[in-house]
C-alpha cells in the first residue's frame, strides 16, 4: 500500500466561523496544505456568497466555489444547546480558530477570544475585520471597496485626469486573508516554542496600507502625496504602458543598460544619447516628450511583433491579456494554476491553483467546495459526546 502523501497542515484542524471572501480564502489555503477545515455555516443560506449571482453552476455560486474548496460545511444554528456543545468540543479539540466579524459579536456568542482561550490555551484565534480589533474604528462594518478608498489605493488609482479606481478584484479581502493566513502559520511556529496560543488580528485597512510601499516612501520623503498617474511608474521610465498599431502592452525597462538595448530594437538609438533621457532620472522629468516620441514609433508594428522583439532581446515586457486568455495561457496552465474537480451538484467545475509550490510537501488540493450541511452528520458523530 501507497504511504499517505505528508502535507504541511495535516496535523492541523480548523474551526472556521468566516464567510464571504477574506476568511474563506484563508482557509481555503490552509485546506489546500492539507489542515481539516470544519466550516460552520448558518442552516438559513449558509455563506452569503452561496446567494451571491448569478452566475450559478446548477444553483451553486460561482463566488462560493471559487473561496471554499477542500472544506466541510455543518449547518448550525448558534443558539441552540447541540449546536453550542459541539462548538466547545471542537474548540477544545482544535488548533485554529478563524472568524471575520464585525468585533465583539463572537464575544456576544460566547465564542470570544478570552473564553476561548481558557478552554484551548493552545489556540490559534485569527480574526478578520475591517478595521481591527483596536482603534476608534474598530467598530464600523468594514468591505473591500471601502477598505480600498480609505487605504489610499484608489487615490493611486486611475487616469491622471479622471476618477479614482478600485483594483478590478477584492484586493483587501484577498490581502487581508494573506496576511491571516501568515499570521496563522507564525502563530503555530511560536507555540511550538512556547506552548500556548495566541491572537491574531489583521484587518483590511491595515493590509492596504502596508501595501503602499515605495507610495508611502515618496509621502514621507516629500511631505507631499503622490496622485494617480495612470500606467506609469513614479520613478521609473519607460516602465508603462505603451500603444502598438492594434493594442496595448507593457515594457519595464528598469536600468540604463535595458535603456540602450530598448532604444537599438525599436531603431532609436540616438534616444540613448540625448541629454532629455540619458538616465532614468531624466526620463522620469522629461517624461511626456519621451512618450511622444515613443507613440510615434512604436504605433508601427503590432503588439506580438513587438514582444517577440522584446522576448528574443530580454526586454521585460508582455501583452496585456483579457481573463480568457490569461486562464488558458500555456504557461499559466504549466504551472498548475488552473484545476478542474467533480462537484456533486455543479458538475465539473474550473478553479484557481496554488501559487506557492513546495518541494518536497507540495499542496494538494484535490478537493471541491462543499454542498451546504454536506458534512454535518459527520461532524456531530464525530466530535458530539
Amino acid at each position: 500500500m501507497s504511504e499517505t502523501p505528508i502535507t504541511p497542515l495535516g496535523h492541523i484542524r480548523v474551526l472556521d466561523f468566516s464567510r464571504v471572501l477574506a476568511g474563506p480564502f484563508t482557509s481555503q489555503i490552509l485546506a489546500d496544505f492539507g489542515a481539516e477545515v470544519i466550516k460552520i455555516e448558518n442552516p438559513d443560506g449558509g455563506d452569503d456568497t452561496r446567494a451571491w449571482g448569478p452566475p450559478f453552476l446548477n444553483g451553486e455560486s460561482a463566488y462560493f466555489l471559487s473561496a471554499n474548496r477542500g472544506k466541510k460545511s455543518v449547518t448550525m444554528n448558534l443558539k441552540e444547546e447541540k449546536s453550542r456543545k459541539l462548538v466547545l468540543n471542537l474548540i477544545t479539540k482544535s488548533d485554529v480558530i478563524l472568524e471575520n466579524f464585525r468585533p465583539g459579536t463572537m464575544d456576544r456568542l460566547g465564542f470570544g477570544y478570552p473564553s476561548v482561550a481558557q478552554m484551548n490555551p493552545k489556540i490559534i484565534y485569527c480574526s478578520i475585520s475591517g478595521y481591527g480589533q483596536t482603534g476608534p474604528f474598530k467598530d464600523k462594518p468594514g468591505y473591500d471597496l471601502v477598505a480600498q478608498g480609505m487605504s489610499g489605493v484608489m487615490a493611486l488609482t486611475g487616469e491622471t485626469d479622471g476618477s479614482p479606481f478600485k483594483v478590478g478584484t477584492s484586493i483587501a479581502d484577498l490581502v487581508a486573508g494573506l496576511y491571516a493566513m501568515q499570521g496563522i502559520l507564525l502563530a503555530l511556529v511560536a507555540r511550538e516554542r512556547t506552548g500556548k496560543g495566541q491572537r491574531v488580528d489583521v484587518s483590511l485597512l491595515d493590509g492596504l496600507v502596508s501595501l503602499l510601499s515605495y507610495q508611502a516612501g515618496i509621502y514621507f520623503a516629500t511631505g507631499q502625496a503622490p496622485t494617480r498617474r495612470g500606467n506609469q511608474h513614479p520613478t521609473i521610465c519607460p516602465y508603462e504602458t505603451l500603444k502598438a498599431s492594434d493594442g496595448y502592452f507593457n515594457v519595464a525597462v528598469g536600468n540604463e543598460k535595458l535603456w540602450a538595448l530598448f532604444c537599438k530594437l525599436i531603431g532609436e538609438e540616438a534616444l540613448a544619447s540625448d541629454d532629455r533621457f540619458k538616465t532614468n532620472s531624466d526620463r522620469v522629468k522629461n517624461r511626456p516628450a519621451l512618450l511622444k516620441i515613443l507613440d510615434g514609433v512604436l504605433i508601427k508594428k503590432k503588439v506580438q511583433e513587438w514582444m517577440t522583439l522584446f522576448d528574443k532581446n530580454g526586454i521585460p515586457g508582455g501583452p496585456i491579456l483579457p481573463l480568457n486568455e490569461a486562464l488558458t495561457h500555456p504557461h499559466v496552465l504549466a504551472r498548475e494554476m488552473v484545476l478542474e474537480g467533480d462537484h456533486k451538484k455543479a458538475g465539473k467545475i474550473k478553479m484557481l491553483g496554488v501559487p506557492v509550490k513546495l518541494s518536497d510537501t507540495p499542496a494538494r488540493p484535490d478537493g471541491v467546495p462543499p454542498l451546504l450541511g454536506e458534512h454535518t452528520d459527520e461532524i456531530f458523530k464525530k466530535y458530539s459526546d
